[in-house]
């Protein structure tokens, strides 16, 4: 196979890296067209594929989710480590030395991918029901947990069920971090610092519902994770998106997986060194 180049700016398109963070290949294939001059039948040879499964793909009658396959896609088209790392895989240079796996679905804790949070929304709530133990890192949290329409918000309350230990991590509104957030996303930070507010506010609400706790951090944030019970999702926070447009990765505990252990030790560390503001 003979891979497709294309110059490192177009992968820095907003475009494209939306593309890759929803592991939606037929729309890569076509900005490869697009910015590359390549026919789908060099696309096919470069990726390991027929031209007519490229074709179907393309025009949407086909998926790619296969991890074997995106590797395939990723080394044919030559992507740089920043756009692997978008699809969820290992840095090339790590896979090739055998070094340690970025990719967080290389991770065997890791059992399902999702294109965004959208996609694992009602797999979160299925858990969020039965879950003892909730903790929702976020930066405002309006769409996770804030508003009555949020998607956690309705789990709560369970008529005659005791109601889940809820601990709820929101960026400090005055911190230095939501400033540098808010101008990644394109947002004032005043909106953004009064969004924060906003679901402190409606967070206390639900105080008489038992152990509800809501945490202010200083620190960019840089993973969002929904722990619930032995359950995580996971999604990263980067600059010109948030959180639930990223890719969403469902993560079981398991006896000697890192991934889970990691994610919760962070958790962890972000409420002691947070203030306790609900």
């Amino acid at each position: 196979m003979v891979p497709v180049e294309l110059p490192d700016r177009v992968w820095q398109y907003a475009a494209v890296r939306q593309a890759l963070r929803s592991r939606d290949v037929g729309a890569v294939f076509r900005h490869v067209q697009q910015y590359g001059g390549a026919s789908q039948a060099r696309i096919a040879m470069a990726v390991g594929m027929t031209q007519a499964r490229v074709n179907e793909i393309i025009n949407g009658r086909r998926e790619v989710v296969r991890l074997d396959v995106l590797e395939r896609v990723a080394d044919g088209l030559s992507l740089p480590d920043d756009a692997r790392h978008l699809l969820g895989l290992a840095a090339g240079r790590e896979r090739r030395l055998g070094g340690p796996a970025i990719g967080l679905a290389s991770f065997p804790e890791v059992v399902r991918v999702y294109q965004t949070q959208a996609a694992a929304a009602q797999d979160i709530r299925e858990q969020a029901r039965t879950a003892s133990e909730w903790d929702v890192p976020a930066v405002r949290g309006l769409g996770l947990i804030g508003l009555k329409d949020s998607m956690l918000r309705p789990c709560l309350p369970r008529p005659q069920e005791a109601s889940p230990r809820v601990r709820v991590l929101l960026l400090d509104p005055t911190a230095p971090a939501l400033a540098r957030r808010a101008a990644e996303i394109g947002e004032s930070a005043e909106s953004l610092a009064g969004g924060v507010r906003l679901a402190e506010a409606r967070l206390r609400e639900l105080a008489h519902l038992g152990d509800v706790a809501v945490y202010r951090y200083r620190t960019l944030p840089t993973w969002r994770v929904v722990r619930l019970d032995s359950t995580m999702f996971v999604s990263a926070f980067d600059s010109g998106w948030e959180g639930h447009e990223s890719a969403t990765y469902k993560v079981m505990e398991t006896p000697h997986g890192p991934l889970f252990r990691g994610f919760r030790r962070m958790v962890e560390a972000t409420v002691a060194d947070g203030e306790r503001t609900v």
